[in-house]
């Protein structure tokens, strides 16, 4: 049986240019998304809960909200029987109790969310809750809810 010679390791390997290599010539190049210098900068942002004042929706639920660019997150705080009646919308939502629990009703079940606990809620996915108990909930929006940003959230501004 003759013996093979084995390539190292790097003899396998093409090697590497600092040099990126030409474009070809007959080919123009075209980005698909905009330069970075030409895309908006967003702003840094610092914000204590405690300088953001909490805003009475009804006797039974409160919020708070910061708006990033892309993104936002409310402090939603819940008193035990409080009613979110359905609704959707084309935000998608992540919901994590802090402390409390509460009771989705969304895609034909009913689902008890508990304090440490995290709920995932698709785009356009018609969902209701009520508060099994005093609630400190932290919901995830993308994109921001802009109708939470301009008070055109009617269904959430009523007596329960």
């Amino acid at each position: 049986m003759a013996k093979t010679k084995k390539k190292s390791a790097s003899a396998k390997r093409p090697k590497l240019s600092s040099k990126s290599s030409p474009r070809p010539k007959n080919r123009k190049h075209t980005r698909k998304t905009p330069a970075r210098a030409a895309l908006p900068k967003a702003a840094l942002q610092y914000i204590p809960w405690t300088s953001i004042p909490l805003e009475d929706l009804n006797p039974l639920l409160q919020r708070q909200f910061v708006v990033g660019q892309d993104i936002m997150l409310a402090r939603v705080l819940l008193k035990k029987g409080c009613i979110v009646p359905e609704h959707s919308h084309h935000n998608e939502q992540l919901t994590y109790i802090l402390e409390g629990a509460l009771k989705f009703w969304i895609d034909g079940r009913e689902i008890v969310v508990h304090a440490g606990e995290t709920l995932c809620i698709p785009s356009h996915m018609p969902h209701k809750a009520e508060a099994l108990e005093d609630t400190v909930d932290l919901d995830v929006f993308s994109p921001p809810r802009q109708d939470w940003i301009s008070k055109n959230d009617q269904y959430l501004r009523g007596t329960k």
